[in-house]
């Protein structure tokens, strides 16, 4: 298509600011960008869409438009919604390298336009592509009924004999053609597509697990509200989702490339439509932690969760149980670095851990309410209460709600490589309780288990509220140079014997202490003699002049070991 249609296409609200004598140029894609050098991802002949993030003086449109006059853009198109009319430095800068310029009136979203341009672009092409494309946008553009992602994939089996999947960073499949991927396979497939965006390497990905060959195209959100594809990759690695082809794309003809990744723009949709879903739920989480958080009557707090709950898990009856998780996401500062807001990058990381039936139940999949306060995002999940045991005989009820451990078990893979050794992901869990009054509580409960969390080695670490009634609660928390000096003192003169005569005394130490003191215990884990064990307990005590049948000196070395 050439970019004069464009302009003749009344819906799209383009006002042309510049480059009459151009408008014959053809338009071979789009992209929506606000990256201040957006290079790596253009190849020629596209419609940029900008909202002008990148401008922070006028001094920054002359290289802004060189680099897009350069990478052979057919136009740049900005909008209006942010700075309202165009500036005149970007209007100038246009007219010098003849990029031709389009003003976006702010009614239009950018999704409009990307879809009318793949639509337009995919519909020129010739012969079969053409009419997949354009199958692709009947079925995606209709809504609900018409299959959503499912129905895009189906066609590329049937038309292409290619089988695809979309991918959650974490790897969770969102749709799928055929049989689903296996867990492990698509965790690994996403933690290659979260490296290679880090490391800044221009899609497709390309591997091979197994003897068969993978492709991965990112798939970018595209709507007003998303966060702009080009800002700091950091703010949108751990929130883009992927279309895995199980193909090598490295041969492909232009065409089919240009065809997948018009795909991609095309789902992109519907990430939108989803996205634009959670709003309500955001808008509610954040309502009731300022209310929690400002110390409001837990009457006010509880009115609000009546009007929350319908919401958040319709069809529960009664009042449900509410649970806090708290996660921080945060990067190694390097010199010259600009800071990320880690706040919005946790909440969309957050939604996307806490969506998996498995982890929460497929009742309650997809409806919990994220919020975000600074640098932390707050998640407030619904329960359904349990039912309690009728007599002391059954036993406790049972433990309600979400487990740390089981959160972050099948996304601890792909969320390492996402934060490629300079990022953390830490996480805290709360918890139920059944009231209003409860709340606060939680939320500190969680914050807390969430810095016990961080204390720990590792990319993705969690903790739950039941860790905070142990002594693991205090350990991170000894000052580092308290920690040496007390380990030191207890445990170097063991090593160093250890190193000097192969004694064992340190495994000896750990085991006689987890078998509770217990020499007969003791000496069958570790297949020795009791008077052997008696020797080398007895060379411990000599050693460090400590009492191993005093209740004081057995905890000491139980906790430098601990921390040692």
């Amino acid at each position: 298509m050439r970019l004069r249609a464009l302009l003749e296409n009344d819906a799209l609200g383009l006002r042309l600011l510049g480059g009459e004598d151009e408008l014959d140029r053809t338009v071979r894609g789009v992209m929506t960008t606000d990256l201040k050098d957006p290079s790596r991802y253009l190849s020629g002949g596209e419609l940029v869409l900008t909202g002008l993030a990148w401008r922070t003086d006028p001094a920054d449109a002359e290289p802004f438009v060189r680099i897009l006059a350069s990478a052979g853009v057919a136009a740049l198109a900005a909008g209006e919604a942010e700075l309202g009319d165009i500036p005149d430095d970007l209007v100038e800068a246009c007219s010098r390298h003849r990029l031709p310029l389009f003003a976006v009136n702010e009614s239009v979203a950018f999704a409009t336009i990307t879809e009318h341009v793949v639509r337009q672009v995919s519909g020129e092409r010739a012969g079969d592509l053409a009419a997949v494309v354009d199958r692709h946008r009947r079925l995606m553009t209709s809504g609900p009924a018409g299959g959503g992602p499912e129905v895009v994939l189906d066609l590329l089996g049937s038309d292409l004999d290619l089988r695809a999947w979309v991918l959650s960073p974490t790897g969770r499949q969102i749709a799928g053609a055929g049989e689903p991927l296996e867990t492990g396979l698509a965790a690994t497939l996403a933690g290659e597509h979260l490296a290679a965006t880090r490391t800044g390497r221009r899609g497709p990905h390309r591997l091979s697990v197994a003897g068969t060959a993978y492709s991965l195209f990112p798939i970018r959100n595209t709507g007003r509200g998303a966060a702009p594809a080009s800002r700091d990759v950091r703010e949108t690695v751990l929130s883009d989702w992927l279309l895995a082809v199980e193909a090598d794309a490295g041969d492909w003809p232009a065409a089919r490339l240009d065809l997948l990744q018009g795909v991609t723009q095309l789902i992109a949709v519907e990430r939108d439509r989803r996205d634009a879903a959670r709003t309500v739920r955001r808008r509610l989480a954040q309502e009731v932690l300022e209310l929690v958080q400002t110390g409001a009557a837990p009457a006010e707090i509880a009115a609000r969760l009546r009007v929350a709950a319908p919401v958040l898990l319709p069809g529960l009856g009664t009042a449900p149980h509410w649970q806090v998780v708290v996660a921080r996401v945060e990067w190694d500062q390097e010199a010259g670095q600009a800071p990320v807001d880690g706040g919005p990058v946790a909440q969309s990381l957050l939604e996307e851990v806490l969506v998996d039936p498995a982890s929460i139940g497929a009742e309650s999949a997809d409806r919990i309410a994220v919020a975000h306060s600074g640098d932390e995002a707050i998640a407030l999940v619904p329960l359904a209460a349990g039912p309690l045991p009728e007599s002391e005989d059954e036993g406790p009820a049972p433990a309600l709600g979400l487990h740390a451990d089981a959160l972050l078990a099948s996304v601890r893979a792909p969320l390492s490589a996402g934060l490629d050794g300079d990022g953390r992901l830490t996480l805290g869990v709360s918890a139920a309780v059944a009231s209003a009054e409860g709340l606060r509580g939680a939320l500190e409960e969680a914050r807390h288990a969430r810095r016990v969390a961080a204390a720990r080695p590792g990319r993705v670490c969690a903790a739950g509220h039941h860790e905070l009634a142990s002594h693991v609660l205090l350990l991170p928390f000894v000052p580092d140079d308290v920690r040496r000096a007390f380990t030191a003192r207890l445990l170097d003169p063991l090593r160093d014997y250890d190193r000097r005569h192969r004694a064992e005394l340190i495994p000896t130490l750990e085991a006689f202490l987890d078998c509770d003191g217990s020499w007969t215990r003791c000496a069958t884990r570790l297949h020795l003699h009791v008077n052997t064990l008696r020797y080398r307990v007895g060379r411990i005590e000599q050693l460090t002049g400590r009492d191993l049948s005093r209740l004081e000196d057995k905890l000491d070395f139980f906790l430098a070991l601990r921390m040692s």
